[in-house]
């Protein structure tokens, strides 16, 4: 199975959100988790509560550090925007895709809604190109 890695600065809510939308379409297809290069200590709230309207959990998640070795082992790394903000952890010598998505942190809850339906449609988008390849 294919190897899909979602990196975010924090690892609070993109790269949380993608993973979790993921493993609900792609579970019987791919591999998929996240992690962050200054992980935050928590799933950021308002990520948590906009979740649970897709009817996915992200309240027992924590957000984890990128390490070499979950890099090396991705088929395809996915960062969620960062590189606009030049801390980002990628890329790495994998396939690497930027998705250029705005930081949820801080922002209201609509705005972290139409985060939350950007990230649902692009990981739809990504698993089905990524089967048919």
């Amino acid at each position: 199975m294919k190897k899909v890695l979602f990196v975010c600065v924090e690892n609070a809510g993109r790269s949380q959100m993608a993973e979790a939308f993921a493993k609900k379409y792609g579970a019987d297809k791919f591999v998929v988790s996240s992690a962050g290069n200054k992980p935050s200590d928590k799933v950021n709230p308002v990520v948590v509560e906009v979740m649970k309207e897709k009817g996915i959990d992200l309240s027992m998640n924590k957000p984890k550090l990128i390490t070499a070795k979950m890099a090396m082992d991705a088929d395809l790394i996915v960062t969620m925007g960062c590189n606009d903000q030049g801390i980002c952890p990628g890329p790495f010598f994998k396939p690497t895709i930027d998705w250029a998505l705005e930081d949820p942190k801080g922002k209201p809850v609509g705005k972290v809604r139409e985060i939350r339906d950007e990230i649902e449609v692009r990981v739809q988008k990504l698993l089905s190109q990524q089967t048919s390849e």
